[in-house]
C-alpha cells in the first residue's frame, strides 16, 4: 500500500473530525448553551479513536464468537451463506475450547496450567526482585540516579528488539549461554528445540525483563513512606524485620495492590516473549494467549480463537475482581491493627 492510497483515508478522517467538532459546538454553545463545551471538542477526537481502536475490535470479536467462522473449512464472512451466526455457533465454539485440542495436540487445561504457573513465576520474581532493588535504591548512596538508570535500561529498550537480542544468546551454536558452558567443559543446551530449557529461557528473558517495571513502582511507593515512622520504630527497639511487616509493607499495600494486579494481567497476556523465544513452535512452550495467536493466524480458525479471547478475558476479569475484593477485605479487616501498629511505631 503506498501513500497515494492513504491519503483518502487520512483526508476522510480529518473531514470527519472537522465535521464531529462544527456538530459538537453547535449543540453545546447554540443548543444547550453550554459555556463549557471547549473540553468536550477537545476530548471528542481521542475519545472517537479510542472507540475505533479498541470498542469496535471488542465488538467485532463478539460477532466472530457467534459464528463458525473458518478458513480452512471454506466458512468465510465474505461469502454469502457460508458462515452461521448464532446461539449454537458460540456454544460449539465455548466447548471446543474446553473439551478439544486448541491447537495440533494441545488442549486447554494443560496450557492454562502452564500460564498459571508462569505467571505466578514471573510476578512473584518481579515482585520480590523489584522490592529488593527498590529497598537499595532507596537508600542514601552516592550514585543512585546512575543506578536508577541503568536499572531502567531493559524496561526503555523496545521489546520486540530486546526478545530477538535474547533468542541470539540462546542460539546453539553462537549464543552466548552456550559459549559459556562451552568454555567451563560442559555439553551445550538446545535452548531452542528442547521443551524444559526452551520454557526457561522464556521465563529467563521475561525476568530481565519484567524486574526494572515493578522496581520503578515499588521504588515511588517507598519514597513516598514518611521516615519517622522508622526514626520512632528504631527509637522503640524494632528490628528491621518488624519494621518491613509493620510498617513498610501495610502502607506500601496501596502500592503493591494495582502494581501486582498490572502485572498478573501483562504477564498473563505476555506475547511477544514466549512467542519469539519458541522458535520452533513448540507446544510444551505455548501459553493462553501464543496458542490463541496460532490459532486463529496459523490454522484459521476465527470463530473458535474469537471464542477463546472471551475465556481469557473473562479468567482475567474474574481475577481482578477476587484480587481486589481478597486485598480489600484484608485492608479492612487489618485496619484498626494496623493503626495500632503504627502508633506503637511513632511513639503513640
Amino acid at each position: 500500500m503506498s501513500l497515494r492510497d492513504v491519503i483518502p483515508t487520512i483526508i476522510a478522517i480529518a473531514a470527519l473530525m472537522v465535521l464531529v467538532e462544527i456538530s459538537l459546538y453547535y449543540l453545546l454553545y447554540k443548543v444547550l448553551n453550554y459555556k463549557y463545551a471547549l473540553p468536550f471538542m477537545l476530548v471528542a477526537p481521542a475519545a472517537i479513536g479510542l472507540a475505533l481502536l479498541v470498542v469496535y475490535p471488542i465488538f467485532y470479536n463478539l460477532v466472530i464468537a457467534f459464528s463458525d467462522t473458518n478458513l480452512f473449512a471454506g466458512r468465510f464472512p465474505t461469502r454469502p451463506g457460508s458462515v452461521s451466526y448464532g446461539f449454537k455457533p458460540f456454544f460449539d465454539n465455548i466447548v471446543s475450547v474446553f473439551a478439544k485440542p486448541i491447537l495440533q495436540q494441545q488442549t486447554f487445561w494443560p496450557v492454562f496450567a502452564r500460564t498459571i504457573a508462569w505467571t505466578f513465576i514471573q510476578v512473584s520474581f518481579h515482585v520480590t526482585v523489584g522490592f529488593m532493588l527498590a529497598s537499595l535504591l532507596n537508600r542514601p548512596m552516592k550514585l543512585r540516579g546512575v543506578y536508577r538508570t541503568f536499572i531502567l535500561f531493559p524496561w526503555a529498550i523496545p521489546q520486540v528488539i530486546a526478545v530477538l537480542a535474547w533468542r541470539g544468546e540462546f542460539n546453539f551454536e553462537y549464543g552466548y549461554f552456550n559459549i559459556i558452558l562451552r568454555n567451563i567443559g560442559l555439553n551445550p543446551i538446545n535452548w531452542m528445540t528442547d521443551p524444559a530449557w526452551n520454557f526457561f529461557a522464556i521465563n529467563l528473558t521475561n525476568w530481565w525483563l519484567g524486574v526494572p517495571f515493578m522496581s520503578a513502582i515499588l521504588l515511588g511507593g517507598l519514597q513516598s513512606i514518611d521516615t519517622s515512622y522508622y526514626e520512632a520504630a528504631e527509637m522503640d527497639g524494632a528490628t528491621k524485620f518488624q519494621q518491613l511487616r509493620n510498617i513498610t509493607l501495610p502502607l506500601m499495600q496501596p502500592v503493591m495492590t494495582p502494581a501486582i494486579i498490572l502485572g498478573v494481567i501483562w504477564t498473563f497476556n505476555q506475547f511477544n516473549i514466549p512467542y519469539f523465544i519458541n522458535q520452533q513452535e513448540l507446544e510444551s512452550s505455548d501459553i493462553l494467549v501464543t496458542a490463541l495467536f496460532r490459532a486463529a493466524f496459523e490454522y484459521s480458525r476465527y470463530g473458535f480463537a474469537a471464542a477463546f479471547a472471551l475465556v481469557i478475558f473473562v479468567i482475567l476479569i474474574l481475577f481482578t475482581i477476587f484480587y481486589m475484593k481478597v486485598t480489600g477485605f484484608q485492608l479492612q479487616s487489618g485496619q484498626e491493627k494496623k493503626r495500632l501498629a503504627a502508633a506503637k511505631a511513632v511513639g503513640e
